[in-house]
């Protein structure tokens, strides 16, 4: 088949010009990259050969090579692992403007020093065209185990590459660098150099399972001699932590997650007895960019007797817990494990629960020991951590303990729930707290006037899942969750409140105004009543104690949940002048039409206020303009 030529989607096209004129710093990567891509077509093909998947391939020497040309100027990396067919070729290197790639170029644009680029590359997946930060010309020669025919894919990152298939390609797939210049100003490093490549498969892949070979130039007399080795292959959880240094934990953890930046946390666990099993967990120090999408790759590397069985293995850690990566080495699961299998296994149960237990706990030592890095940790994590508040009764108390929430109380220091609940009021009854889309938001929302004006602290929640968690935990020590903005609030027990007398006397002033409000508002309003929770706005609109917030109801139905419209509570405040002309007005007047008018207003500027918007927003548009020509 003769060889067909394709153009590069632009985004493809502006990320190779990236790479070709690279902002990163240390261009040793590309073959750390190229080595990690290696790995794992290996590990494919183990698995497959252990499931039956390919029978008929020989896994008896599983290996990485690493051939180079001083004379040409090339750099080979190749395997003997699982391979690409055509199709996978196209999919997977043929196009590369997948929905990651843009945000990549926009956070790689947006990044400014160098090191946070270098942290970039691997995560979005694209560590493969790190290969043109130092070649002119990348081939890549693939063939799927199992199939006959191979393919061909060059390209020199100009917008354009090659496709063809090939009937003589070796099982598994090489990748030849065709060096730039060694004069070029962008080749930093000689990396046809034998003590280069070394120090580069030392540095970041000793760890690495397979081995890793570097071919041997030939001689004079042609013969090239033998391939050495250049990895210890020692998985780095059997080793005792006092041989391990935490580069080789960092390198561990950048190679399985795809993230060139540091981990923020490492945690160890060895357990005897019964059921053995080794587990190195990783907590990230930044949130991956599809951390809330449908598609995310959650879970840990599962290995039984050090021979690597699946990627994302999610029945070993709750989704919460989605972002901790790492490796879990069990003694006595079969080889030939599957998902299914995984589901209904007693001893993975029992190792998800302890494996949870231990990443929480190991929150909440930093917490104390480390309050910087705990920090960190909450900012880019606390919103997925939360979701296990409604999801993992088991361990909600635990996840409450390292829980901390942004509050009136301190504009820059967040709260925990236990330290909030030692500075409440003598005669408080609740824990208050209010959701909404930011900090800003809910502390102009007229729902919190009266606790600003009583000193009352309120917790500001404004993730989505806070808007689903309160409801679940419910109380905590004894003391309830209460939304600021549902039910009816009265402070008066709290600070020097109004006394009994003068509320009855206000009901009893107010009453056939808020009896004729509720009945023309009815179909918006489920009540309209007096507020003690206003201070400075004219009104404001509630939600009943146990209906939804509108939030809520929009969130279940961009989850596609059919869920009904609940009419809300309009409140007054019967201290502001306007309410107070309002009543008078209606007292004194036969002809309410332009009471009717105010009233409507009234209702749609506390919907507004809430950052609601009105049921007909022409309707009010024109009452508004009607208004302000009258007072003209």
């Amino acid at each position: 088949m003769p060889s067909e030529t394709f153009e590069f989607q632009v985004e493809a096209r502006q990320l190779l010009q990236l790479m070709i004129h690279s902002v990163y710093s240390n261009k040793d990567v590309f073959l750390r990259e190229l080595v990690s891509n290696a790995s794992d077509a290996l590990d494919k093909l183990r698995l497959a050969a252990l499931r039956d998947e390919a029978p008929d391939v020989d896994v008896t020497d599983l290996h990485i090579e690493i051939d180079i040309d001083k004379e040409a100027r090339t750099l080979t990396v190749r395997d003997n692992g699982i391979g690409m067919s055509y199709d996978e070729v196209t999919q997977l290197i043929g196009t590369i403007a997948n929905s990651g790639t843009a945000k990549f170029l926009q956070e790689l644009r947006e990044t400014k020093d160098a090191a946070g680029a270098d942290g970039l590359i691997g995560q979005f997946g694209v560590g493969f065209y790190s290969g043109f930060m130092v070649a002119d010309e990348v081939t890549l020669v693939t063939r799927r185990a199992g199939e006959t025919q191979g393919t061909r894919w060059t390209s020199r990152g100009e917008g354009t590459y090659t496709l063809e298939k090939v009937d003589e390609a070796p099982q598994g797939t090489s990748v030849t660098l065709h060096l730039k210049p060694a004069d070029s100003e962008n080749q930093l490093h000689d990396y046809t150099s034998a003590w280069k490549v070394k120090e580069i498969v030392k540095r970041y892949s000793d760890f690495i399972t397979w081995p890793i070979r570097l071919v041997p130039e030939a001689g004079d007399d042609g013969d090239s001699g033998e391939a050495e080795t250049l990895n210890s292959m020692k998985a780095l959880w059997a080793r005792p932590r006092d041989e391990v240094s935490d580069d080789e934990y960092h390198e561990l953890y950048k190679h399985i997650s795809h993230d060139w930046r540091e981990p923020l946390e490492t945690i160890r666990l060895q357990a005897e007895g019964a059921f053995e099993y080794q587990a190195l967990l990783f907590v990230p120090a930044h949130a991956p960019h599809d951390l809330f999408t449908q598609g995310y790759q959650r879970g840990v590397q599962l290995y039984v007797k050090r021979v690597f069985i699946m990627d994302d293995c999610e029945e070993l850690l709750p989704p919460y817990l989605r972002f901790v990566k790492g490796v879990v080495d069990a003694q006595d699961l079969s080889l030939n494990v599957s998902r299914e299998i995984l589901q209904q296994d007693r001893h993975i149960r029992m190792m998800r629960r302890r494996l949870t237990k231990k990443v929480l706990s190991t929150v909440k030592d930093l917490m104390s020991s480390a309050p910087e890095r705990y920090t960190t940790f909450w900012r880019e994590f606390g919103p997925v951590l939360k979701e296990g508040l409604v999801t993992d009764s088991e361990n909600r108390d635990a996840i409450l303990a390292v829980a901390s929430f942004a509050s009136t109380r301190d504009a820059e220091e967040p709260t925990t729930l236990a330290k909030y609940v030692e500075r409440m009021k003598d005669g408080q009854d609740g824990i208050y707290f209010m959701t909404g889309e930011s900090r800003q938001a809910i502390e102009n929302s007229p729902h919190m006037e009266a606790f600003r004006a009583k000193g009352v602290e309120v917790l500001l929640l404004t993730d989505p899942v806070d808007e689903v968690w309160v409801d679940a935990v419910g109380e905590y020590e004894g003391k309830r969750l209460r939304s600021v903005a549902k039910g009816e609030i009265d402070l008066g027990g709290e600070e020097d409140g109004k006394d009994g007398a003068e509320k009855e006397r206000q009901s009893e002033e107010y009453a056939g105004l808020l009896g004729w409000m509720t009945e023309h508002l009815g179909e918006d309003v489920k009540e309209v009543r007096l507020s003690s929770r206003l201070t400075v706005s004219p009104a404001c609109v509630v939600s009943d104690a146990h209906d939804l917030t509108p939030a809520l109801e929009n969130m279940y139905r961009a989850m596609g949940q059919e869920v009904p419209r609940s009419k809300r509570i309009l409140e007054l405040n019967p201290e502001h002048q306007l309410v107070k002309t309002l009543n008078r007005a209606y007292t004194e007047r036969e002809d309410r039409t332009e009471l009717t008018e105010t009233a409507e207003l009234l209702h749609a500027l506390a919907v507004l206020s809430e950052g609601g918007r009105p049921k007909e927003p022409a309707r009010f548009v024109k009452l508004v303009a009607d208004r302000m020509e009258r007072t003209l």
